[in-house]
């Protein structure tokens, strides 16, 4: 069974859409994913892959830090 070290990957992929003024269909056309993707990337139910997350980044013109960040939960404090 795999441990479960409570980490996460929070994004602002719905904060960046709404200010593009792009639905999320759109947005999904335009990075080549479904418009399911987003919507359960943007309530935070996807982890998606390092190279999606490349291409939104590089999509939105932004460094992929200024859309994802990485939660290290409560890993940090076992060996």
């Amino acid at each position: 069974m795999k441990k479960d070290f409570g980490d996460s990957i929070n994004n602002k992929v719905y904060e960046f859409r709404v200010l593009a003024r792009l639905s999320q269909k759109e947005l999904a056309d335009k990075i080549g994913v479904s418009k399911q993707t987003i919507f359960v990337m943007e309530k935070g139910k996807y982890i998606l892959t390092l190279l999606l997350a490349f291409r939104i980044a590089t999509f939105f013109k932004v460094d992929i830090t200024d859309i994802f960040s990485y939660d290290l939960g409560g890993a940090e404090n076992e060996n």
